[in-house]
C-alpha cells in the first residue's frame, strides 16, 4: 500500500452536475457557478459539454458558458465531447484546454443510448480521431471506459477481464494504424457498480498488461460505495480522481445513476491522509452551498453539509 503524495482533481460539477438537472438553468448562474469554483483552486474544471441540445438541453449554452467564465490561469478548463462534431465546436470557442479523449464503454447498451455508436466503430475511428486532434495541434491523451464495473441497462457487474479484452482491442488497433498509444486511461464507473474488489482487481489488471502513464478514476455513489472506492484507488497509489463539488450530478443516458463522488469529501479524506490536493476546502464549500440554494435542494456532500453555510 503506497498512497501517492499528492493528487489531481477535475471537478465535474458544472457538466455533470446541470446535464442531469431537470431545470434548465441560465448561462449566467452556470458562470456563477464555476466563477466560485475557480476560486477553490482545483487542478481542472470540465465547465461543459459540446453534445446535441435536442437530446440535452441543459448543455445547449456551452459556447456561451466557456467564454464568460473567469478563468484563473492556474486552472486547466475542459469540455466533454463524445464525438469528433462535439470536439471541433468545443475547440471553436478558442478559450478551453481540451485533451485528446475517446469514449468508450463496456455495456454496448450504454454506449448506444449515449454515444449513438459502438465499440467497433469507435475502435475503427481511432485513426480519424487521431488525424482530428492533429489538426487542432493535439495529441490522443486518453481513452475513457464508461460503466467499466457494470450497468443499470444489462443489469450485470463486469469484470477486470472483460476490460481487458477492450482495452487488447483497442491497443492493437492503435498498434496496427502506427498510433501511438494514449498515456492516460480513464475508469469510469458510470452508473455506481463498483465495489472495493473490482477497483483494485480492474487497476492491478491494467498495471500487469498494460503501461499508461495514468490511471485515473471516475466513480459514482449510486449504491454508497464511491468514497471506500477511492480509498482503495488511494491505496493502489491512483493520483488523478474526477468528482463533483456535492455530489451534484449523474448522467442522463445512465438509468438511475447518482453523481460522482462529492469533491469536498475526497479532500477531507486526502486531508486524513496526509495527501496534497490543490483545493482550498473553505471556498469548495462555498460553491457547494451556492448550488443547494439554486437548485433548491440538498447535496449529498456530507463535509459541505458539515460546514456552516
Amino acid at each position: 500500500m503506497t498512497f501517492p503524495t499528492k493528487i489531481y482533481i477535475r471537478e465535474l460539477a458544472p457538466r455533470e452536475g446541470f446535464q442531469a438537472l431537470p431545470t434548465i438553468f441560465s448561462a449566467q448562474q452556470k458562470v456563477d457557478f464555476i466563477d466560485l469554483l475557480s476560486k477553490a483552486t482545483p487542478d481542472e474544471i470540465e465547465v461543459t459539454s459540446f453534445v446535441r441540445a435536442d437530446l440535452v438541453p441543459q448543455m445547449a449554452d456551452a459556447a456561451e458558458v466557456a467564454i464568460k467564465i473567469k478563468k484563473n490561469p492556474t486552472i486547466c478548463y475542459s469540455s466533454l465531447y463524445l464525438n469528433q462534431r462535439g470536439f471541433l465546436e468545443s475547440e471553436k470557442t478558442g478559450v478551453l484546454q481540451n485533451r485528446g479523449w475517446i469514449h468508450f464503454a463496456i455495456s454496448e447498451t450504454f454506449l448506444q443510448k449515449n454515444s449513438n455508436t459502438s465499440n467497433s466503430a469507435l475502435i475503427e475511428s481511432i485513426p480519424s480521431w487521431v488525424e482530428c486532434f492533429r489538426d487542432c495541434s493535439k495529441n490522443w491523451h486518453g481513452i475513457v471506459i464508461s460503466t467499466v464495473f457494470g450497468c443499470n441497462y444489462e443489469n450485470r457487474h463486469y469484470s477486470a477481464d472483460d476490460l481487458i479484452k477492450l482495452i487488447r482491442k483497442i491497443m492493437n488497433k492503435a498498434r496496427q494504424a502506427g498510433i501511438d498509444p494514449p498515456s492516460e486511461i480513464s475508469l469510469a464507473d458510470t452508473m455506481g457498480w463498483g465495489s472495493p474488489t473490482l477497483v483494485r482487481d480492474g487497476i492491478l489488471a491494467l498495471r500487469a498488461e498494460f503501461n499508461f502513464k495514468i490511471i485515473s478514476l471516475h466513480l459514482h455513489d449510486t449504491r454508497g460505495s464511491g468514497m471506500v472506492n477511492a480509498y482503495v484507488g488511494l491505496e493502489e497509489g491512483i493520483d488523478r480522481f474526477d468528482a463533483s463539488c456535492g455530489g451534484l450530478g449523474g448522467c442522463p443516458f445512465a438509468k438511475n445513476a447518482a453523481g460522482n463522488i462529492p469533491t469536498e469529501d475526497l479532500v477531507y479524506l486526502c486531508q486524513t491522509l496526509k495527501i496534497k490536493t490543490s483545493i482550498d476546502l473553505d471556498a469548495l464549500c462555498r460553491a457547494a452551498h451556492f448550488a443547494e440554494k439554486l437548485i433548491g435542494a440538498p447535496l449529498n456532500g456530507k463535509y459541505s453539509r458539515y460546514k456552516n453555510h
